[in-house]
């Protein structure tokens, strides 16, 4: 799957949403890219987990690790075509742990996959998590990077790049137009 594959399923899927958004980071953006319709679709998700495994084997990783909510999908379909086990940590205050009996060796070798990284937030704080049990991470992989350029200290690969403007909720030009404001991702789900 190449970058324009995966963008046209995106459309496909309705999973490219225009309007008024506060993404996970608190910005806002007249964007949002909805992975969980996208990943609905059993084929497309095997197809994406495909391509991104094959960015990340090269790597060699003995593990993929993802922040619930958004990477669990992607991340199991990367391990899958990888062959390895799939893991994903989950928020708790202002860290990701892990929990439901999952964890890390000293020294395995671990990808971090999201599906979308805006400001790689989520992804830094799973890169914590990692270094927290030992691990080694050896590289991050995402569907789409939105980030603008998000650096992490190991190899980042992603499927395909999109520039689409995010601004900080108090210089946002859609708030200051009146457009109604959306938050259609998961972080207001409880962490019961």
């Amino acid at each position: 799957m190449k970058s324009e594959e995966l963008l046209q399923g995106y459309r496909e899927m309705k999973a490219l949403l225009d309007g008024h958004f506060v993404l996970r980071s608190g910005k806002h953006s007249a964007c949002y890219l909805q992975s969980a319709l996208f990943l609905s679709d059993p084929v497309r998700a095997a197809r994406a987990g495909e391509a991104l495994a094959a960015l990340l084997e090269p790597e060699r990783p003995e593990i993929v690790l993802s922040p619930a909510t958004g990477g669990l999908i992607i991340g199991h379909e990367t391990a899958r075509a990888l062959g390895v086990r799939s893991l994903f940590a989950e928020r708790k205050n202002d860290r990701f742990e892990l929990r439901r009996g999952f964890a890390l060796r000293r020294g395995m070798r671990v990808a971090v996959v999201e599906d979308i990284i805006t400001t790689g937030g989520s992804v830094r704080l799973v890169l914590e998590t990692v270094e927290r049990a030992g691990a080694e991470c050896v590289a991050v992989g995402c569907l789409i990077d939105r980030s603008e350029g998000a650096r992490f200290p190991v190899p980042f690969h992603a499927i395909a790049t999109l520039s689409l403007p995010v601004y900080e909720a108090d210089a946002c030009p859609l708030c200051r137009a009146g457009t109604p404001v959306d938050a259609p991702g998961s972080r207001g789900l409880s962490a019961g």
